[in-house]
């Protein structure tokens, strides 16, 4: 497969894309990330999400700690080229590093941040560092 796809989007400085990672079957965002070139590259080969980790400087695909893969079903994006939107299925229904579904489990309430969404499993059950 011709990698020119790649050159439609604009990139940032620093090389990256934000990435939108929505349920394919209930539509709810779970999660926001980074992609470089090379993240998208092997999310459209491979068929699982890979991302950019800003803070460890370097690829990780989704899931290979915790085992909750991301399954991509559709990659889209958005008129301006600057935002990928990854429809995928979440492997064991945990997207979140805190255990939950979503990492928007928190919903702004009187000033408040309210954490509307249960721990699905622990984190120390599923990162065993």
């Amino acid at each position: 497969m011709s990698e020119t796809w790649l050159n439609k989007i604009n990139w940032s400085e620093d090389g990256l894309v934000p990435a939108i990672a929505q349920d394919a079957a209930s539509g709810r965002v779970l999660m926001v990330a980074w992609m470089d070139r090379e993240a998208l590259k092997r999310t459209a080969q491979s068929g699982e999400a890979v991302y950019w980790s800003r803070s460890r400087k370097k690829l990780w695909k989704k899931g290979e700690e915790s085992g909750h893969v991301q399954r991509v079903r559709e990659i889209r994006l958005d008129c301006d080229s600057d935002v990928v939107l990854l429809q995928v299925e979440q492997t064991g229904g945990i997207a979140c590093h805190t255990g939950r579904a979503s990492c928007f489990f928190s919903r702004l309430e009187h000033g408040q941040w309210l954490e509307t969404d249960a721990v699905i499993k622990n984190p120390d059950e599923i990162y065993k560092k």
